[in-house]
Formats: structure tokens, sequence, C-alpha cells
């Protein structure tokens, strides 16, 4: 029997290194950005709906998204925002669907999904890991690892669900404030109670 896990954290919690992590011991993995990316390609349907809805400036100069315009865009205006949504999410889902149904049986599927807090579907899966960090912390890395500023990473953060939401519907909570070696034991601990 497959058991399907849905994986998050707010943004710079680490939760791309706990994906990581989950694969490594044998887990699917089915990242919800990578296919936000995948389907909004050059030459797909996604990205020429996402021209016809937002017009050709979102457009690098060879015809890719250009995903600092695009994300300045949905970051500043909800409903721009909704918008975007309403055209990735069912390419995404189209794409999950394919890639669960392809898993093999037994397996550990988990969905890597950022903002699952935020999609009130924490309920559709059989268990919720939340990498965890306070929020300064994340704060921290956002500026030392992406060299953003203060304010542009507390934007970040406002148009994501707050900690405590997140935690609430969490099933397991990866702490992530220890080392690499703290945060692979957790991650092992959690990977073999979800397989047991």
């Amino acid at each position: 029997m497959t058991k399907r896990v849905g994986l998050t954290g707010g943004i710079a919690s680490g939760k791309s290194t706990v994906s990581d992590m989950l694969r490594e011991l044998g887990a699917v993995i089915i990242d919800g950005d990578a296919l936000a990316r995948e389907v909004v390609e050059k030459g797909t349907p996604g990205l020429a709906a996402v021209v016809e809805e937002f017009g050709t400036e979102l457009l690098t100069d060879d015809g890719h998204l250009d995903r600092p315009a695009m994300g300045a865009l949905v970051f500043s205006d909800v409903d721009a925002r909704k918008r975007l949504e309403g055209i990735i999410h069912p390419l995404v889902f189209e794409r999950i669907i394919e890639l669960e149904t392809g898993a093999p049986d037994g397996a550990l599927v988990v969905h890597d999904i950022p903002l699952l807090a935020e999609s009130g579907r924490a309920d559709t899966f059989d268990a919720v890991v939340v990498v965890d960090a306070p929020a300064e912390v994340q704060v921290e890395r956002m500026i030392g690892d992406r060299s953003w500023t203060r304010e542009e990473a507390a934007a970040r953060m406002a148009a994501q669900a707050s900690r405590e939401d997140r935690l609430a519907i969490a099933t397991y909570v990866i702490d992530n404030t220890g080392t690499i070696e703290d945060l692979r034991r957790r991650v092992t601990e959690v990977f073999e109670e979800l397989t047991a």
C-alpha cells in the first residue's frame, strides 16, 4: 500500500534539504515547485496561458518565463497571484496524478508542497511532515543564503501561512535549527516511522 505524505515548511526552513534526504532514503518525491516550473517551460501550453493572461512583458528575450518579474508581480498583488495559480495549479495537479500513478507499489510518496497549509489540502494525505524553524532563523537564512533584504524576506513570509498554521497541520515536526547531522537523524526517524 502506497503511503501519501505532505511535506511543507516556510520559506528558508530547509524543506528542500529534508526532501533530498527523504529521496536518499528511498521516498518518491513529487516536488510541487519543480512541477510548477515544468508546466510553464518555454513552448508549453502553460506558458502560453500565462502570456495570454499577463502579457509578453513576463517573457525573457529568449521566450522563457521571466521568473523574477512574475515573482515581483504576484507577491505584491493578491489578485494576480490567484489568477496565476488558476493557470498553474490544474496543470501541476495533472502531473502529480501521473507521477503518483507511476510510483512503485508500497512506496512512500512524499509531496513537497510549500503552501500546503494555505491550500487547505492537508487532510488529503496520510501524514503531514512540517519542517520548522523560527521566523528569525528563516529571515537570517534568506539574507545570508539568497542575498535578500530584510524587507524582501518579510514580504515573502507574510505571503505564506504563519508558523502556527503550519504546525497545526503537522503529523510530524522536523526541527531545523541544529546541525545537518541533527537534521539527518530526525529525518531518518520520521522516514522509519512512516515506512514501518
